[in-house]
């Protein structure tokens, strides 16, 4: 396979075959985002993408999903993504989903007849950053979306048929708008209810201007019980139809997994007995991103 640069994908896609057809992210401009600095976005090339299709079909026949990789895979234009998609279903018949990252940007670029197009190839979820509900963090972190959009967007991907999973960041709000950020987030995940959502714990890096703005003195990042408040904010905030709200990712403090709306008040007195110190939270050396 021909991997270019650091390859990432979604915890839930540890076991998936990873094609990767772009590089890089088309936005990368979030301040708590390190991971494609440096890293120019493109499309790969139709005879690199497919001799790699070729190599999943020959080697690859254990594994029974398929993630598209970089960070932007959906924003490649209709007809080279059915193109590539068309060869995965002929070549990878065995396959059950195919997932990939979904930003506002490459979603709004899609009409709602071109997602349930992808969806009936194969494509079955997609994975937003949403990071807050709250405007104002949104714009701070330049996620390049505001809540309304999100929204928008969020609901018109599940309307295809494809399935939604969420991540939002513990603490990108800083200590200034940790309650903001809780439960305006709660209500736009209310508002899209998607299938899954998974809250990580930010953790800094160096290669960021958020990083930068907490060395400097000039943002603050919320510790850990911080994280646990917010946590618990933004979950009661929250109310999904039938859905998944896990914190199991091991950047988190209290892994915890909830399906909603049945294990909501559980989940949050288990959250509240962490408060009181009453169960005990991963220590930092065991925290990862």
């Amino acid at each position: 396979m021909d991997y270019q640069g650091n390859i990432f994908r979604p915890p839930s896609e540890a076991h998936s075959i990873l094609l990767q057809v772009t590089t890089g992210c088309s936005h990368n401009k979030c301040t708590f985002c390190g991971m494609y600095k440096g890293t120019r976005f493109s499309i790969k090339d139709d005879a690199t993408i497919m001799a790699d299709i070729d190599f999943a079909a020959k080697h690859c026949r254990r594994q029974n999903r398929l993630f598209l990789c970089d960070g932007d895979a959906l924003i490649i234009p209709q007809k080279r993504l059915v193109k590539i998609l068309e060869t995965v279903r002929k070549k990878l018949p065995w396959l059950e989903r195919i997932g990939v990252y979904a930003n506002t940007k490459s979603i709004q670029r899609k009409s709602v007849d071109e997602l349930k197009e992808l969806h009936q190839l194969g494509i079955g979820i997609g994975y937003m950053g949403l990071e807050s509900g709250d405007d104002v963090t949104l714009a701070a972190i330049k996620k390049g979306a505001d809540s309304s959009k999100m929204i928008e967007m969020g609901r018109k991907i599940r309307s295809a048929g494809i399935k939604l999973s969420i991540t939002v960041l513990l603490g990108v709000g800083g200590t200034e708008r940790s309650q903001q950020h809780a439960t305006e987030t709660g209500r736009v995940l209310s508002a899209i209810d998607p299938e899954y959502v998974g809250a990580l714990s930010l953790m800094l890096t160096p290669n960021t201007p958020l990083f930068t703005d907490q060395q400097q003195g000039r943002w603050q990042l919320p510790d850990a019980n911080g994280m646990l408040e917010e946590l618990g904010s933004m979950l009661a905030a929250t109310e999904l139809t039938n859905g998944y709200f896990h914190a199991n990712h091991a950047s988190n403090y209290l892994p915890i997994k909830a399906k909603l709306p049945e294990d909501k008040r559980k989940t949050l007195e288990l959250i509240q007995k962490a408060l009181a110190g009453k169960v005990n939270l991963k220590p930092e050396y065991m925290r990862a991103l």
